[in-house]
């Protein structure tokens, strides 16, 4: 019972930070059960089947706040479901470790762009009400993100979110919003995917319930913050995550010392703290 509990809250704590700024309900969700010692295969796949709920529950939070650009999701689902769907088919056969680095330097420049643009050159009259999704955009991006997502074990999010606040006049409210809402479509296809081609044998069914029941809980909680936090810092709340999550992986990739690690992520964690100070004061000088 103590660990159902504590699973729950594991699942809590993933579909809030995954709710509330676009992404990393894998990467919180795995962190945390791999420490239990759970087997990575049966994280995987007990992730995966978790997410179908939670996603919907997180997608109809978001419609329901408003936070969804509807043309935006209709035009990812279908790109990122092949994708993901393709991805769980052949996960076994693809080197996903070895193009982490790669995606994960991609990001770590996006997510810098995406720091700068929200605390420098962001203008709330600018920001439009639509993504302005061309179906040139979505589809790439749909097929990469979701394919992305089955082999990498997270990266609808991670990818998805970044690149389309990198648009001009984006929402980083319909940003998140509209991510999350297009996930449940990606968590469905990936989930046939590893039902097909691997099964679910040896995955414990109470434990993906209690992941399930703690993210349904934390969906609207979630959805609810970023209808109410504002979008200069929700934009700079989501690019500190992205650098701080792509650090991790390139530097795990160079197997740096525990020493050094330490102290590389104090310094971003100072600077992301310091870049949200100074959104809230530079936005206080601007209203007054």
């Amino acid at each position: 019972m103590r660990k159902l509990i504590i699973f729950a809250f594991i699942g809590f704590l993933a579909q809030l930070i995954d709710g509330a700024l676009g992404m990393a309900y894998g990467v919180t969700s795995s962190s945390l059960l791999l420490m239990f010692g759970m087997a990575p295969a049966i994280v995987s796949a007990s992730i995966h089947l978790a997410e179908v709920v939670t996603t919907a529950a997180s997608g109809a939070s978001h419609i329901k706040f408003g936070n969804v650009d509807r043309q935006a999701v209709l035009k990812l689902i279908i790109p990122g479901s092949i994708g993901a769907f393709t991805g769980a088919c052949f996960l076994s056969a693809l080197p996903g470790d070895v193009v982490k680095p790669y995606i994960s330097s991609f990001l770590l420049l996006l997510g810098l762009y995406v720091l700068f643009r929200f605390l420098f050159k962001f203008h709330p009259s600018s920001e439009k009400k639509s993504l302005n999704l061309s179906r040139k955009q979505s589809i790439p991006l749909g097929l990469i993100a979701g394919f992305a997502d089955a082999t990498g074990g997270g990266g609808w999010g991670p990818l998805t979110t970044p690149i389309l606040l990198s648009k001009k006049g984006a929402s980083a409210r319909k940003v998140v919003g509209t991510v999350d809402t297009s996930e449940f479509a990606i968590a469905i296809s990936a989930t046939l995917g590893f039902l097909i081609s691997l099964g679910w044998e040896g995955v414990n069914w109470l434990w993906v319930i209690a992941l399930m029941l703690g993210g349904i809980l934390a969906a609207p909680i979630a959805a609810w913050l970023v209808q109410k936090l504002p979008s200069y810092l929700l934009g700079v709340l989501v690019g500190g995550f992205i650098i701080l999550t792509n650090s991790h992986t390139l530097l795990t990739f160079l197997s740096i010392s525990n020493l050094y690690l330490a102290i590389i992520y104090l310094v971003i964690s100072i600077g992301w703290v310091v870049s949200i100070i100074f959104a809230l004061r530079n936005h206080k000088k601007s209203v007054n």
